[in-house]
């Protein structure tokens, strides 16, 4: 069984965020809490991105927090060290694939095609991001994958909306969609929490 199977026993939405203020990550989580959402991607784009997953999982139990662009090892070692529950790549190399394997991490290696698929396999790695989705065949080309690749389940992201994310969501497998639109950069500069709060639960109602 994947770490991802028990993180997320039934579909699941997953924000990814980039946090410009560590300071914004609690109060930001905390909404997506009250909203339903019970994961978080932080992304490592910014300076800011581990200080923000530290302060989450430390401060908000209700939340499953994670790390996300995460390109390198060192990386991901870091993200371990802030109390990052998972981890996700917007690719994969041989060796963030080892060091994955060796620390026992719950990863999401980035894929576009079949042959990232396939090389996913070869590692051991059958819960695999399909980025970014809009580009990489969307809904459709999850469901052809379905047919060839029966063990593995995906987590689209990128290009993805309120608008469109029930085609994904109606795949069987489909394990989670991640996407911005959860937490609109606009909204953590404003500090409107409460609006994110209301994307969440709209954005749940959409899934269910």
């Amino acid at each position: 069984m994947s770490a991802f199977d028990t993180l997320y026993p039934k579909p699941t939405l997953i924000p990814v965020v980039v946090v410009d203020a560590a300071e914004d990550a609690v109060p930001l989580a905390e909404a997506l809490v009250e909203g339903g959402i019970t994961s978080i991607e932080i992304t490592l784009r910014t300076a800011a991105g581990l200080r923000a997953i530290e302060q989450v999982a430390k401060q908000v139990p209700g939340i499953i927090a994670g790390a996300g662009t995460v390109i390198n090892p060192q990386q991901m070692q870091q993200a371990c060290d802030a109390g990052a529950q998972f981890q996700v790549s917007p690719g994969m190399t041989k060796e963030l694939a080892e060091y994955a394997q060796k620390e026992k991490i719950a990863w999401l290696p980035g894929t576009a095609n079949a042959s990232d698929i396939m090389m996913a396999l070869q590692y051991g790695f059958n819960r695999v991001k399909l980025f970014p989705a809009s580009l990489a065949g969307g809904a459709a080309a999850i469901k052809q994958y379905g047919a060839v690749f029966g063990d593995v389940k995906f987590c689209p992201t990128g290009g993805i909306s309120l608008d469109n994310m029930a085609d994904y969501a109606a795949q069987s497998n489909v394990f989670a969609i991640g996407g911005s639109w959860l937490t609109p950069k606009a909204m953590i500069a404003e500090k409107n929490f409460a609006g994110i709060t209301t994307i969440a639960r709209d954005s749940l109602a959409a899934l269910a």
